[in-house]
């Protein structure tokens, strides 16, 4: 089964980010999805937990060329899903540099604080805007897709998990920039945002430039709807054959009727014609009965209806 999630961090990271200003606001969003600030010794730090080896070396490597930043990575594996976690943490005056051009700390009158939001001065253009849906994304996303042999046209969800409610709303906020409304729910002590329609999940990947995602997903909503209007067709045409019997199994019982108490031959002729042709093939459709008889379905029908109410006449 396709990994959507990890199409998409592929195609991130295949990417890359230009600018510095860009790889800042990418390694913001991370540490708020994927990471805790730390303090040490009166120093701030982080510490990051990533499930996908993949982008645990790519944060790496723009931590160490980009910040010279030397981070060394432990695995831990996860009881609960068997899966490796990639954990890695540092706290030192670097850390805590990088710290405050992440718009993650700040120094006010009483020290350094925390900030839960957004920096303003992160996402001030539109570059970098982009770039920390992205970073988010590799630190807290996920994607599914539906199954392409079901029959619903549901089953798309996008979500980025963030640490705290603040980060989370302005995500929101900042998605809204992008014309992509998301919805806001708390999981546990995470706060969850996601969108659930295939045509908003297009528009995500079209705002990170995953273009090839956004490809892939075509393919399979172009596959369901071929699968959903032939399985439209398969059952319309199941339907017509159900109507076909029940009506000619209606039929003959009115004809049998008819035959056992006044007899058949007492019907006129064209009558007595259509109720013998109808015996003789019991399964042929009205039109295929038409047809045979040389007159329009329209006068069959009304033929058959004469003969159906003289039976129930004779019948109660």
């Amino acid at each position: 089964m396709l990994n959507f999630t990890d199409e998409i961090r592929k195609e991130i990271i295949s990417q890359g980010f230009g600018s510095k200003e860009e790889k800042l606001a990418a390694l913001s969003a991370f540490i708020r999805t994927s990471g805790s600030v730390i303090c040490r010794d009166g120093n701030f730090g982080f510490e990051i937990i990533c499930e996908d080896e993949r982008t645990a070396c790519f944060i790496e490597e723009i931590l160490l060329e980009d910040f010279n930043i030397y981070l060394s990575s432990g695995v831990k594996s996860d009881v609960f899903n068997g899966k490796d976690k990639f954990i890695f943490s540092l706290v030192n005056a670097e850390t805590d540099l990088l710290l405050h051009k992440l718009g993650i700390i700040v120094d006010d009158d009483e020290g350094k604080c925390l900030i839960f939001g957004i920096s303003e001065d992160i996402i001030s253009q539109q570059d970098s805007q982009i770039a920390y849906i992205k970073g988010a994304f590799l630190g807290g996303g996920s994607c599914t897709l539906p199954e392409e042999t079901s029959y619903s046209t549901t089953g798309y969800h996008l979500e980025i998990v963030f640490a705290n409610m603040y980060a989370a709303h302005e995500f929101c906020e900042l998605l809204c920039d992008f014309e992509i409304l998301a919805k806001l729910v708390t999981r546990k002590d995470s706060a969850v945002v996601y969108v659930k329609s295939r045509e908003v999940v297009s528009d995500f990947l079209s705002v990170i430039s995953a273009d090839e995602c956004r490809n892939i997903l075509y393919r399979i909503v172009e596959r369901k709807n071929k699968t959903n209007n032939e399985n439209r067709v398969n059952n319309c045409s199941i339907s017509n054959i159900d109507k076909t019997v029940t009506a000619s199994v209606n039929q003959v019982r009115a004809i049998e009727i008819i035959s056992n108490t006044i007899g058949i031959k007492s019907l006129d002729s064209t009558l007595f014609e259509v109720a013998v042709a109808r015996l003789a093939d019991k399964s042929a459709s009205m039109q295929e009965l038409a047809d045979r008889l040389n007159i329009s379905k329209s006068c069959l029908n009304h033929r058959m209806r004469k003969i159906i109410a003289m039976a129930q006449e004779l019948y109660y």
